[in-house]
């Protein structure tokens, strides 16, 4: 008996998890498209941003980019990414003009999910990825060796081993470089001959015909970094000039961060046949926390003390899980709001464990308020203060 083995993964890339909305861009809008792009500008800004809830309609004669048929005659494009459309449409024209992008911000505001994005949209894949660590060699961000081809025949271009962006230059594509500012200097600047001249030389295949890969249309560098990371390995300032500079700040309105933290924790769930069905009350409770704590005030105004820990809204996504998660497999042994308390303590404590007495600091100010103003959720968050104290 053969046995079939199914291979599935926990998170689909862009370009799998959202293959029929690009297909249908690349067939709805057919206006001019920069070198080696897959989409349009305009297109690839919808793919992100979303149709706004309209129903795009696919004009007459239309084909898959295969040239097949078998697309939707209309369809409404999802929002995925939750912040200002000026921004991703300066972040599409620098890609345009084949510049490198860097996104920069608090760590939890999406850098990373908008760089992948970009990338699917623009070229198709997200997944010619450098993480950059203080490991991270200049090897990664150019080309190594097969050591056993090497030894048994010489440099040879089937020896080579192509990192993810000399893999984006023979393909003009877009190579992503995950917390750029954690590589150490000498391994950043190998950077910036690659964003100036776009080409790497390969001396040890002189006289093959190889010795120096050109990038080919389209392609450029998206690159990341947290703005907390400063003066962990700081870019060189020619590093920097070959770069233009977007930051990525927090949500701004608590409605959408809330549908955002909803719709990822449902998503979340949904991977293990989970429904998520925490009440919209508590889940705005949860949010609200997060950005008192995050922004230093209330939304009444009131003063808040930050804790060191940066409360962002890809933990309260975490958080949101853990409690679909408990709802759905402790069904009936608690009240989920009551472990709630619990998880924010967790998060508050991650970078100095003396910040529980900052929270503890927010349940006697702004918690005890909105209690005594009668709010029920707001009430029973009151009432599992000893739970911070434990």
């Amino acid at each position: 008996m053969t046995e079939t083995i199914t291979h599935r993964r926990q998170v689909e890339p862009a370009e799998d998890a959202y293959a029929a909305e690009l297909a249908f861009l690349a067939g709805y809008d057919d206006g001019p498209r920069p070198p080696g792009w897959r989409l349009t500008p305009r297109a690839v800004v919808t793919f992100i941003v979303g149709s706004d809830g309209r129903e795009l309609e696919l004009p007459a004669g239309a084909s898959a980019p295969d040239g097949g048929s078998g697309l939707p005659a209309r369809l409404v494009i999802s929002a995925k990414f939750v912040g200002e459309r000026a921004l991703v449409e300066r972040c599409v024209v620098t890609l345009a003009g084949e510049r490198g992008l860097l996104l920069v911000g608090e760590p939890g505001t999406a850098k990373s999910m908008l760089s992948e994005l970009l990338s699917a949209a623009v070229c198709g894949t997200s997944e010619l990825v450098v993480q950059g660590t203080a490991g991270t060699t200049e090897d990664q961000l150019r080309y190594g060796w097969n050591y056993a081809m090497l030894l048994a025949h010489g440099p040879s271009p089937e020896a080579l081993v192509a990192s993810p962006v000399l893999r984006a230059m023979r393909t003009g594509a877009v190579a992503r470089i995950e917390e750029v500012t954690r590589c150490l200097p000498e391994v950043q600047d190998a950077l910036v001959s690659l964003l100036s001249d776009r080409r790497i030389a390969v001396p040890e295949l002189a006289g093959t015909g190889e010795a120096t890969v050109h990038a080919a249309p389209g392609f450029t560098l998206i690159a990341t970094a947290n703005l907390r990371d400063r003066g962990v390995s700081e870019m060189s300032a020619a590093l920097k000039r070959r770069f233009n500079f977007e930051t990525v700040g927090p949500i701004g309105d608590l409605a959408a961060e809330t549908e955002l933290v909803r719709r990822q924790a449902t998503a979340a769930l949904a991977r293990a046949a989970t429904p998520f069905t925490i009440d919209g009350a508590v889940l705005e409770v949860l949010v609200t926390a997060f950005r008192d704590l995050r922004g230093g005030r209330s939304v009444e105004g009131w003063d808040v003390q930050k804790p060191s820990t940066v409360m962002s809204t890809a933990e309260a996504v975490a958080v949101a899980t853990s409690l679909g998660l408990a709802a759905a497999y402790f069904p009936g042994d608690r009240d989920v709001l009551s472990l709630l308390p619990g998880h924010l303590l967790g998060v508050v404590r991650k970078d100095d464990p003396t910040d529980g007495a900052t929270l503890l600091g927010y349940w006697d100010g702004a918690v005890r308020r909105r209690a005594e103003d009668g709010s029920w959720t707001w009430r029973r968050l009151w009432e599992l203060r000893d739970v911070l104290t434990d």
